[in-house]
Protein backbone atom coordinates (compact mmCIF):
# COMPACT_ATOMS: atom_id res chain seq x y z
CA UNK A 1 0.00 0.00 0.00
CA UNK A 2 1.44 3.57 -0.86
CA UNK A 3 -0.22 6.95 -0.01
CA UNK A 4 0.46 10.26 -1.61
CA UNK A 5 2.75 13.22 -0.23
CA UNK A 6 -0.40 15.06 0.21
CA UNK A 7 -2.22 11.94 2.33
CA UNK A 8 1.59 11.69 4.56
CA UNK A 9 1.47 15.32 5.70
CA UNK A 10 -1.97 15.12 6.43
CA UNK A 11 -1.41 12.36 8.55
CA UNK A 12 1.43 13.27 10.11
CA UNK A 13 0.59 17.15 10.67
CA UNK A 14 3.20 18.41 8.78
CA UNK A 15 3.41 19.93 5.32
CA UNK A 16 3.89 18.54 1.51
CA UNK A 17 7.36 21.45 1.48
CA UNK A 18 9.05 20.17 4.57
CA UNK A 19 8.76 16.15 3.35
CA UNK A 20 10.30 17.20 -0.06
CA UNK A 21 12.87 19.28 1.93
CA UNK A 22 13.60 15.59 3.62
CA UNK A 23 14.28 13.85 0.38
CA UNK A 24 16.47 16.78 -0.68
CA UNK A 25 18.59 16.10 2.33
CA UNK A 26 18.18 12.17 2.04
CA UNK A 27 16.39 11.80 5.37
CA UNK A 28 13.41 10.32 3.34
CA UNK A 29 12.99 9.18 -0.24
CA UNK A 30 9.70 8.25 -1.52
CA UNK A 31 9.68 4.57 -2.33
CA UNK A 32 8.43 5.56 -5.69
CA UNK A 33 7.71 8.96 -8.13
CA UNK A 34 5.14 8.34 -10.84
CA UNK A 35 5.15 9.68 -14.31
CA UNK A 36 3.29 12.76 -13.55
CA UNK A 37 6.18 13.72 -10.79
CA UNK A 38 4.05 12.55 -7.67
CA UNK A 39 5.88 10.96 -4.64
CA UNK A 40 4.04 7.55 -3.19
CA UNK A 41 5.17 6.82 0.18
CA UNK A 42 5.08 3.21 1.64
CA UNK A 43 4.88 1.69 5.06
CA UNK A 44 8.74 1.38 5.92
CA UNK A 45 8.26 5.35 4.28
CA UNK A 46 6.02 5.49 7.15
CA UNK A 47 8.51 3.96 9.76
CA UNK A 48 10.87 5.97 8.98
CA UNK A 49 9.18 9.35 8.88
CA UNK A 50 7.90 8.22 12.43
CA UNK A 51 11.31 8.50 13.90
CA UNK A 52 12.07 11.64 12.33
CA UNK A 53 9.26 13.60 13.89
CA UNK A 54 9.98 11.78 17.13
CA UNK A 55 13.47 12.58 17.01
CA UNK A 56 12.26 16.52 16.22
CA UNK A 57 10.47 16.57 19.06
CA UNK A 58 13.08 15.80 21.14
CA UNK A 59 14.85 18.86 19.67
CA UNK A 60 17.77 17.03 17.43
CA UNK A 61 18.74 18.83 14.45
CA UNK A 62 18.22 17.14 11.00
CA UNK A 63 22.42 16.53 10.76
CA UNK A 64 21.70 14.49 14.17
CA UNK A 65 18.33 12.51 12.47
CA UNK A 66 20.15 12.05 9.41
CA UNK A 67 22.81 10.39 11.30
CA UNK A 68 20.67 8.42 13.74
CA UNK A 69 18.17 6.97 10.85
CA UNK A 70 20.29 6.47 8.02
CA UNK A 71 23.27 4.84 10.71
CA UNK A 72 20.43 2.44 11.67
CA UNK A 73 20.18 0.75 7.94
CA UNK A 74 24.00 0.02 8.22
CA UNK A 75 23.99 -1.08 11.94
CA UNK A 76 21.52 -1.47 14.47
CA UNK A 77 23.54 -1.49 17.16
CA UNK A 78 25.38 1.08 16.29
CA UNK A 79 22.51 3.38 15.45
CA UNK A 80 21.17 3.02 18.93
CA UNK A 81 24.28 3.78 20.71
CA UNK A 82 24.41 7.08 18.61
CA UNK A 83 21.01 7.48 19.55
CA UNK A 84 21.62 6.65 22.82
CA UNK A 85 24.26 9.03 23.04
CA UNK A 86 22.15 12.08 21.09
CA UNK A 87 19.17 11.44 24.16
CA UNK A 88 21.83 11.75 26.99
CA UNK A 89 23.20 14.90 25.02
CA UNK A 90 19.37 16.09 25.01
CA UNK A 91 19.10 15.13 28.67
CA UNK A 92 21.57 17.10 29.54
CA UNK A 93 20.76 20.54 27.86
CA UNK A 94 17.22 20.25 29.71
CA UNK A 95 18.73 19.79 32.77
CA UNK A 96 20.41 22.70 32.17
CA UNK A 97 17.70 24.33 31.15
CA UNK A 98 15.61 23.44 33.98
CA UNK A 99 18.44 25.07 36.48
CA UNK A 100 18.64 28.22 34.10
CA UNK A 101 14.61 28.51 34.66
CA UNK A 102 15.13 27.77 38.89
CA UNK A 103 18.12 30.31 39.08
CA UNK A 104 15.78 32.76 37.28
CA UNK A 105 13.03 32.45 39.69
CA UNK A 106 14.81 32.28 42.69
CA UNK A 107 16.73 35.26 41.77
CA UNK A 108 13.70 37.11 40.89
CA UNK A 109 11.74 36.11 43.88
CA UNK A 110 14.71 37.35 46.27
CA UNK A 111 15.55 40.54 44.02
CA UNK A 112 19.01 39.38 42.84
CA UNK A 113 20.61 40.82 39.38
CA UNK A 114 20.31 37.79 36.96
CA UNK A 115 23.46 37.33 34.48
CA UNK A 116 22.29 36.79 30.78
CA UNK A 117 24.00 33.71 30.49
CA UNK A 118 22.22 32.08 33.63
CA UNK A 119 18.81 33.14 31.81
CA UNK A 120 19.68 30.99 28.34
CA UNK A 121 21.95 28.66 29.70
CA UNK A 122 20.47 25.75 27.94
CA UNK A 123 18.60 26.98 25.10
CA UNK A 124 19.15 25.92 21.36
CA UNK A 125 18.42 27.95 18.58
CA UNK A 126 18.93 24.81 16.23
CA UNK A 127 14.85 23.12 17.27
CA UNK A 128 13.49 26.10 15.01
CA UNK A 129 15.78 24.70 11.95
CA UNK A 130 12.76 23.61 9.79
CA UNK A 131 10.41 26.30 11.12
CA UNK A 132 13.11 28.66 9.78
CA UNK A 133 14.01 26.80 6.55
CA UNK A 134 9.65 26.54 5.81
CA UNK A 135 9.31 30.54 6.13
CA UNK A 136 12.55 31.98 4.71
CA UNK A 137 14.47 29.16 3.03
CA UNK A 138 17.27 26.78 3.48
CA UNK A 139 19.88 29.48 2.81
CA UNK A 140 18.35 32.16 5.52
CA UNK A 141 18.59 29.48 8.65
CA UNK A 142 22.19 28.22 7.09
CA UNK A 143 23.47 32.11 6.71
CA UNK A 144 22.37 32.79 10.30
CA UNK A 145 23.27 29.37 11.94
CA UNK A 146 26.74 30.24 10.81
CA UNK A 147 26.46 33.76 12.14
CA UNK A 148 25.21 32.70 15.53
CA UNK A 149 28.24 29.47 15.85
CA UNK A 150 30.56 32.18 14.92
CA UNK A 151 30.06 33.75 18.43
CA UNK A 152 31.24 33.41 21.83
CA UNK A 153 29.35 32.48 25.05
CA UNK A 154 29.55 36.67 25.52
CA UNK A 155 28.79 37.89 22.64
CA UNK A 156 25.45 35.16 22.06
CA UNK A 157 24.55 36.92 25.98
CA UNK A 158 24.70 40.26 24.90
CA UNK A 159 22.52 39.65 21.70
CA UNK A 160 20.18 38.47 23.43
CA UNK A 161 20.51 40.90 26.21
CA UNK A 162 19.84 43.58 23.60
CA UNK A 163 16.50 42.19 22.61
CA UNK A 164 15.70 41.99 25.95
CA UNK A 165 16.31 45.97 26.08
CA UNK A 166 14.56 47.01 23.55
CA UNK A 167 11.60 45.05 24.23
CA UNK A 168 11.25 46.45 28.16
CA UNK A 169 11.74 50.38 25.79
CA UNK A 170 8.75 49.26 23.59
CA UNK A 171 7.22 48.36 27.15
CA UNK A 172 8.06 51.66 28.70
CA UNK A 173 7.11 53.32 25.32
CA UNK A 174 3.36 51.59 25.94
CA UNK A 175 3.22 52.60 29.50
CA UNK A 176 3.55 56.55 28.80
CA UNK A 177 0.98 56.19 26.16
CA UNK A 178 3.47 56.85 23.49
CA UNK A 179 1.79 56.39 19.83
CA UNK A 180 4.10 53.70 17.24
CA UNK A 181 4.65 57.00 15.16
CA UNK A 182 6.31 58.81 17.96
CA UNK A 183 9.98 59.96 17.05
CA UNK A 184 11.16 58.20 20.85
CA UNK A 185 9.02 54.98 19.42
CA UNK A 186 11.03 55.11 15.75
CA UNK A 187 14.17 55.62 17.76
CA UNK A 188 13.77 52.09 19.86
CA UNK A 189 12.00 50.90 16.31
CA UNK A 190 15.93 51.76 14.79
CA UNK A 191 17.24 50.33 17.75
CA UNK A 192 15.18 47.36 16.92
CA UNK A 193 15.92 47.19 13.20
CA UNK A 194 19.66 47.32 13.74
CA UNK A 195 19.55 44.45 16.43
CA UNK A 196 17.65 42.46 13.32
CA UNK A 197 20.26 43.19 10.45
CA UNK A 198 23.00 41.03 11.31
CA UNK A 199 22.77 39.53 7.68
CA UNK A 200 21.58 41.15 5.47
CA UNK A 201 19.24 43.94 6.19
CA UNK A 202 15.46 43.04 5.80
CA UNK A 203 13.92 44.59 3.18
CA UNK A 204 10.36 46.37 3.82
CA UNK A 205 8.36 43.45 3.56
CA UNK A 206 10.38 41.42 5.63
CA UNK A 207 10.52 43.45 8.36
CA UNK A 208 6.84 44.48 8.04
CA UNK A 209 5.99 40.34 7.80
CA UNK A 210 8.29 40.07 11.12
CA UNK A 211 5.72 42.80 13.28
CA UNK A 212 2.79 40.92 11.91
CA UNK A 213 4.22 37.53 13.13
CA UNK A 214 4.92 39.11 16.72
CA UNK A 215 1.43 38.91 17.27
CA UNK A 216 -0.02 36.19 15.39
CA UNK A 217 2.61 33.52 17.05
CA UNK A 218 1.68 33.41 20.90
CA UNK A 219 5.51 33.03 21.21
CA UNK A 220 6.58 36.22 20.01
CA UNK A 221 3.50 37.85 21.43
CA UNK A 222 4.46 36.57 25.06
CA UNK A 223 7.96 37.39 24.17
CA UNK A 224 7.13 40.84 24.12
CA UNK A 225 3.89 41.23 26.30
CA UNK A 226 5.63 39.48 29.46
CA UNK A 227 7.19 43.44 29.74
CA UNK A 228 3.77 44.58 29.41
CA UNK A 229 0.33 43.42 27.99
CA UNK A 230 -0.37 45.44 24.42
CA UNK A 231 3.67 46.02 23.85
CA UNK A 232 3.70 43.13 20.78
CA UNK A 233 1.07 45.15 19.01
CA UNK A 234 2.77 48.27 19.77
CA UNK A 235 6.13 46.46 18.62
CA UNK A 236 4.39 45.61 15.31
CA UNK A 237 2.83 48.92 14.90
CA UNK A 238 6.16 51.05 15.12
CA UNK A 239 7.72 48.29 12.82
CA UNK A 240 5.24 49.44 9.85
CA UNK A 241 5.39 52.80 10.16
CA UNK A 242 9.27 52.36 10.73
CA UNK A 243 9.44 50.30 7.03
CA UNK A 244 7.24 52.89 5.35
CA UNK A 245 9.43 55.73 6.17
CA UNK A 246 12.79 54.21 5.46
CA UNK A 247 12.82 50.89 3.64
CA UNK A 248 12.68 49.87 0.36
CA UNK A 249 11.29 46.47 -1.10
Amino acid sequence: MEWSIQDVARLAGTTSRTLRHYGELGLLTPSRVGGNGYRYFDQDCLVRLQRILLLRELGLGLPAIAEVVNGAQRDTVAALRTHLDLLEQERERIGRQIESVKTTLRKTEEGEQLMAEEVFDGFDHTQYEQEVTERWGREAYQRGDRWWRSLSDAEKAAFKQRQVDIAKAFAGALLAGLPADDDRVQAITQRHFDWLSISPSPTRGHFVALGEMYVADPRFTDAYDRHGTGTAVLVRDAMKVFAERNLND
